[in-house]
């Protein structure tokens, strides 16, 4: 008997009953052979891990801007604070660890450079739209591996797809990772605005820090367990109302202080056109664009490369790239 094979009896063993198997995937869109030692879930995890664009992660905005603290969030380790909190909920809860974990990886795999800021400037400009969930989809279908995607399994690509949004995953482990992606950047977010002096701990909300704890640790420790306990021998992931409440409050906090009009919003202005300058530039100048993504356009088209190619850089490349296009450089004798 393979590992492979182990495996997947011992989730049959163990898991709950509303677990995702993985000898019981939904599949690829293309068929492939087994691998001898990881199960389907494990594979498209290490497919994830091993992306070009799960590497860029580290150079994207979380919320603040280019940080000099390097004790601020970028989008991987807010990537990995989900995977985190993502397996412990679903370890309680019996469920498929592995592809809670690939969902909770490949989340964010689309979003802009400058975080949010990024993602609006980029549905302002496009005539498709752009929002980041559909942007991760797309890159593990059809941006990596060379223009043919990862070919990850429908569990995986669902829970990518409907990580946010007024869908929710079909499996639980997807639904996990949606409320997980919530605990962690509530939680990291409120840590990184009093880092950052934006708000101080006597500022956060009453009721909701009196019952889910005063420090990060103490709520992420209550929202998990809420969450397992209500969630326990039931085919939904759910809240107590209580918990959801008091969580709801805190995030719409952070809304009124942290994401709309704070110091930490100053320069998204710039951002934001700075992404639509060079869209802008792009569609009127495409031989301007790197060889390898210009090639891409009669595939794609004009648009959607241009689209692609702004989504996909980091905060630092991008604004090398603006300084190319639109700083003047000095003038030298040859």
């Amino acid at each position: 008997m393979e590992i492979r094979e182990i495996t997947e009896n011992n989730e049959r063993l163990l898991l709950s009953p509303f677990a995702s198997l993985s000898s019981e995937t939904k599949g690829r869109k293309k068929g492939e052979k087994k691998c001898s030692i990881r199960t389907d879930f494990q594979r498209d995890r290490d497919r994830i891990i091993h992306s070009k664009a799960f590497r860029r992660l580290k150079h994207k905005t979380q919320v603040f801007i280019s940080p000099e603290n390097d004790h601020f969030r970028t989008r991987l380790t807010h990537t990995l604070e989900v995977a985190q909190i993502s397996r412990t909920i679903a370890r309680g809860l019996r469920l498929n660890e592995d592809l809670t974990e690939a969902i909770a990886l490949g989340h964010d795999l689309g979003h802009t450079p400058f975080g949010h800021a990024g993602e609006e400037a980029l549905n302002s400009v496009v005539s498709f739209g752009f929002k980041h969930n559909q942007q991760s989809l797309r890159v593990v279908e059809k941006l990596e591996g060379g223009g043919a995607g990862l070919n990850l399994t429908l569990e995986v690509l669902d829970g990518i797809l409907n990580h946010t949004g007024d869908v929710d995953p079909f499996t639980l482990e997807g639904q996990i990772v949606k409320i997980a992606d919530r605990i962690a950047y509530i939680n990291h977010d409120i840590e990184d605005a009093i880092r950052a002096k934006i708000i101080s701990e006597n500022d956060l909300p009453y009721y909701p820090i009196s019952k889910l704890g005063l420090t990060k640790s103490q709520r992420i420790e209550t929202l998990v367990k809420d969450l397992i306990y209500s969630s326990q021998n039931s085919p939904k992931i759910k809240q107590s109302p209580e918990i959801k409440e008091a969580m709801d409050e805190l995030r719409n906090f952070l809304f009124k202080r942290v994401y709309i009009d704070s110091p930490a919003k100053t320069q998204e202005y710039k951002a934001k056109e700075m992404i639509t300058l060079l869209y802008h530039f792009y569609l009127k100048n495409p031989r301007k664009l790197p060889t390898e993504t210009y090639i891409k356009i009669e595939k794609n088209n004009l648009e959607r490369t241009i689209c692609d190619f702004i989504a996909g850089m980091t905060d630092r490349y991008i604004v090398n790239i603006f300084k190319e296009h639109f700083i003047p450089k000095p003038w030298s004798l040859l």
